[in-house]
């Protein structure tokens, strides 16, 4: 009966009856990619610790994030300060287990800031010995002195999942030593609430002719940088501005040029309508613009981030008769419903994700090739003339990256075990 007993004890030790996870990402931005990977990993979750698992989500966005995420008894929001070094530190030492599950985590792209959250929670656990998992994440451009950092913080996490093989050489590269896997992103697992089925019909009856999504990212606002002072039309959230230049005004000028006159041909030409797409509401500024330089304004909206969460969002997706992109997972969430797609591509996850769907040497434009609207041009005329012309590619690359996603969980659930945080 003494040994019965002693073994329930160590047995209570070894596996907490309510673990205490945290999950640190880019939480709370009304970004609608990082919204569908934080629901789609909560359910990875609490499948394989039960209901009763204790969840933190830290945000710098409170008021955003309650958008769409409920709390409750087991959910908790942890709104954090801009200097978040303390923070991080305090919630780290009240889990069990540490996940880092920001799609776009080793990556200066848009910030460093971000970047050195991430790998301060990494620095963070393994200084207080607590498990740290980067859960399905990304690898791309970075600084020589960010490339040192990564190799040496990202080198103490107890198992990397990259959501692309090319991250996974990005990071072996690099010099990373941690154990690393690849998989798929965790949106392709992502449902949307039944109710928003066939939302773009409602949302917009008049579509009945067919509907292009132009998705865009203003690229001249990053990265963003850290500065005790700026303008204030340049803030973020204090001490990071937007990184604003004459030299980038003329990049955006640019981009309202060609995205306004690619809308109206695909109006004029097409007889299709055109939804302004902004994945993040960061992106609403300019889609703004774009529909004020348009010519066919009363056959253009703009669907926000801002206004609709992911599931709406990816419902309007996959209603689409076609999709341009320069955001990653409005490219994630249309596969599912085989909309064909091309990829006006800024930095290396949008290169990464249509090199593995085979998309790359057709359908994949660079964001500053000289030839890009004119480029642009064709391939929308090719797609629309033949809708079926990427469904040898579309089917297959959907099944081979849901069944990678579906591994995460698979993966995670292994480390669980040997951390002795589940039987």
């Amino acid at each position: 009966m003494q040994s019965n007993t002693a073994n329930h004890d160590l047995k209570s030790r070894e596996n907490p009856p309510n673990p205490r996870v945290l999950l640190v990402g880019y939480n709370g931005a009304n970004n609608t990619g990082s919204e569908a990977r934080l629901l789609a990993i909560i359910e990875d979750v609490r499948s394989l610790l039960g209901p009763q698992v204790e969840i933190t989500v830290p945000t710098l966005n409170e008021e955003n994030l309650r958008r769409y995420l409920a709390e409750d008894e087991h959910l908790h929001i942890a709104p954090i300060p801009s200097i978040f070094f303390l923070a991080i530190d305090k919630l780290v030492k009240q889990h069990d287990l540490v996940l880092l599950v920001e799609g776009s985590c080793y990556m200066d792209t848009w910030t460093s800031a971000l970047l050195w959250a991430f790998l301060w929670a990494t620095h963070s656990a393994h200084r207080q010995n607590k498990p740290c998992v980067a859960y399905a994440v990304d690898a791309g451009e970075l600084s020589p002195l960010n490339r040192w950092l990564v190799k040496r913080e990202a080198s103490k996490t107890d198992l990397i999942i990259t959501r692309t093989r090319h991250a996974l050489e990005r990071l072996q590269k690099i010099g990373v030593t941690a154990p690393i896997t690849s998989t798929a992103d965790c949106a392709y697992t992502f449902q949307e609430d039944s109710k928003d089925h066939d939302f773009l019909n409602s949302l917009w009856p008049e579509t009945s002719e067919g509907t292009v999504g132009l998705a865009v990212v203003d690229f001249s606002l990053w990265p963003v940088v850290i500065r005790p002072w700026g303008r204030e039309e340049n803030l973020y959230k204090w001490p990071y501005y937007f990184s604003r230049s004459p030299e980038r005004m003329k990049i955006r000028e640019k981009l309202m040029e060609g995205w306004a006159r690619t809308a109206d041909e695909i109006i004029q030409k097409h007889h299709k309508k055109v939804v302004l797409i902004c994945m993040e509401e960061l992106d609403q500024p300019l889609a703004e613009d774009i529909q004020e330089r348009m010519e066919n304004k009363d056959k253009c909206r703009i669907v926000s981030s801002r206004q609709y969460n992911a599931s709406q969002m990816t419902s309007m997706l996959s209603g689409l008769d076609l999709l341009v992109t320069s955001r990653y997972h409005s490219a994630v969430l249309s596969l599912r419903a085989g909309v064909p797609q091309i990829a006006v591509a800024h930095d290396p996850r949008l290169t990464s994700l249509y090199q593995d769907l085979h998309l790359d040497q057709d359908y994949l434009i660079c964001h500053d090739d000289p030839h890009l609207w004119e480029d642009l041009r064709g391939k929308v005329d090719l797609l629309l003339g033949d809708s079926d012309l990427q469904k040898d590619k579309l089917e297959p690359g959907l099944s081979q990256q849901l069944t990678l996603s579906q591994k995460n969980r698979i993966i995670l659930g292994k480390f669980l075990k040997e951390k002795n945080i589940i039987s």
